[in-house]
């Protein structure tokens, strides 16, 4: 079913216009001053920049072509080698919390978006008033801002400053799905059998969006965030598209990741050794391996064990799996390039700064729910309900260790590249510069001409944790951060310079220097006792800072305000 056309706007938004010429002619002089930085723009045109956000769900480190993976994405592997390519960029290793950060420029513990013991928060977490999105600042210096795709955000997408909206909140189907709106009005379930896709559908209701604005505001400036649903489980997948993959993994994981890990040496992407698979950590909420047998059948398995121990029934159901999530990353870069090519029919594609990348690392996760898994329909189909489980995640985050939630290397680096033709000289370039999600805000609000907000109602706003990433677009390593941050579901870390300190849940901390252990093989905790306290005790600050701001003016009915165990299980995102 082809989505319908976005329907026209009968809303009429309350901005304030007071003073706005003026406004936008300050936002125009400092855009142009920008831009003498950044370098290759057209200074005299003086035209603010759009911007283009595409987030993937559960997509490994290596998955993408231009990351050293073998799955087929040019339009990706186009805007990489026309653009810039982070190799050391940070999420927050999961799906709510990223997005947190992503559209409010702060650490989600910050705004109540990931949980902290004594005072809540998390999925169901209700941010702070101060804590306005993205567009909401966009707003004022004359930007429209557009939605397609995941939410997983507190609160409706219009109040959050957006003018329209495709959102998808169905996370079990990707074929039928039961819950999705368009500007937050429910729209009815897609029936089965109907052709509907949703890597498709986020795609084409995102190309009406442009189209509308061409059509309509083409002299405004625009801000489309496009969250895509996919890889993320179940592995539903195009019957065409699985054709393309269906045979390509038969080798299996560790054949996978040692020849991933040799492409990304050659391409300067990482040089770190190869990390060693973890057997024994799931997690917890995964089903027993017993259940998985009993619900998918004989081929399943639940660790991440050598494949050369697995069984004959494994090594032959085992490699569909992979070929499923390749398969949806496959349409996902079928679809960015239709959007793509909407910009370019629009001309605005030059002037648009494109940024794609994932929530988290790929995911260990293997649970069954939704309409549950059918052991007779064609693997990938609407029916099923597979994961790709933790061996395949490891070979999806080559060569990094661990997972989704986990705050391992594997678990929070994500590929992030930027694209913009009139404003970035480099073309195919590297940048080594650490980097996290809470500076993405901040570098479209410099790029947009704007400054952050001070005060709000009168109250005063928090400064941002985060760092405008545009000097980086010039230079390497010139956006330097005193720390990194990271508390998610019990797993702690924090990055200081090329050190960082990390814990699995209650485990013993460790310690590595990541200039030549990325992958995070030689705990040094034993041998720099100092440095390892020394983080330790930097963590902990931010800890109670981040507690005391998430607590001022907390709900009554804040969730999980209550709670004190860190390591209480949580649902999949």
């Amino acid at each position: 079913m082809t989505p319908r056309p976005l329907p026209r706007s009968r809303r009429h938004r309350s901005r304030c216009r007071l003073n706005q010429l003026t406004r936008r002619t300050l936002g125009v002089v400092a855009l142009i001053c920008l831009v003498s930085r950044v370098g290759a723009a057209d200074a005299a045109a003086g035209k603010q920049p759009n911007f283009l956000l595409i987030l993937a769900d559960d997509m490994g480190f290596s998955d993408a072509g231009c990351y050293g993976g073998e799955i087929q994405t040019p339009n990706l592997d186009r805007l990489a080698n026309g653009g810039l390519r982070f190799t050391q960029f940070y999420n927050t290793a999961r799906c709510w919390p990223s997005r947190a950060s992503i559209l409010t420029g702060y650490y989600a513990q910050q705004v109540r978006r990931d949980a902290i013991p004594g005072v809540g928060g998390g999925a169901a977490g209700q941010r702070p008033a101060w804590a306005r999105l993205l567009p909401a600042m966009l707003n004022p210096l004359g930007y429209r801002s557009y939605h397609s795709g995941k939410w997983h955000l507190d609160g409706k997408v219009l109040a959050g400053g957006f003018d329209h909206s495709y959102s998808f909140y169905d996370s079990d189907r990707h074929f039928n799905p039961k819950v999705h709106t368009l500007d937050d009005r429910p729209l009815p379930p897609v029936k089965p059998e109907s052709g509907y896709y949703d890597t498709t559908a986020i795609a084409q209701h995102a190309i009406g969006m442009l189209a509308e604005h061409q059509a309509q505001h083409s002299q405004q400036p625009f801000f489309l965030y496009l969250a895509f649903t996919c890889p993320h489980f179940p592995l539903h997948a195009l019957p065409q598209d699985i054709a393309l993959y269906q045979d390509r993994y038969r080798a299996g994981w560790d054949a996978l990741r040692l020849e991933r890990y040799g492409r990304m040496r050659k391409m300067d992407l990482v040089n770190c050794p190869l990390s060693l698979l973890d057997p024994a950590i799931i997690p917890s909420w995964n089903l027993a391996e017993d259940k998985l047998r009993e619900q998918i059948g004989p081929g399943e398995i639940g660790h991440a064990v050598p494949w050369d121990t697995l069984t004959a029934e494994q090594k032959q159901f085992q490699p569909i799996k992979m070929a499923l999530h390749a398969a949806m990353i496959h349409r996902m870069d079928i679809e960015i390039g239709r959007v793509l090519d909407q910009l370019k029919t629009m001309g605005d594609f030059d002037n648009t700064v494109i940024f794609f990348l994932s929530d988290n690392g790929a995911s260990a996760e293997q649970i069954i729910r939704g309409d549950l898994h059918d052991r007779t329909a064609p693997p990938g189909s609407a029916k099923t309900y597979l994961s790709i489980g933790p061996g395949w995640s490891s070979a999806a985050n080559t060569p990094l260790r661990l997972h989704k939630s986990w705050v391992h290397e594997g678990g929070i680096s994500t590929p992030l590249i930027v694209h913009w033709p009139q404003g970035i000289r480099a073309r195919g370039e590297l940048r080594s510069n650490p980097g996290h999600l809470i500076d993405l805000a901040p570098t479209i609000l410099d790029l947009a001409g704007g400054k952050w907000p001070t005060t709000l109602d009168g109250h005063p706003v928090p400064p941002p944790p985060g760092k405008s990433l545009v000097p980086v677009f010039t230079k390497d390593g010139s956006v330097p951060h005193d720390y990194l941050w990271w508390y998610h579901d019990g797993n702690r870390a924090i990055r200081i310079g090329d050190w960082k300190l990390v814990a699995d849940h209650q485990n013993p901390a460790e310690l590595y220097n990541l200039t030549e252990d990325r992958s995070e093989t030689k705990n040094l905790a034993a041998t720099h006792p100092e440095k390892a306290r020394e983080l330790d005790q930097v963590w902990a600050k931010h800890l109670e800072e981040f507690r005391a701001l998430a607590s001022q003016g907390l709900p009554k009915a804040q969730p999980g305000a209550a709670k004190t165990k860190k390591n209480a299980k949580k649902p999949a995102g």
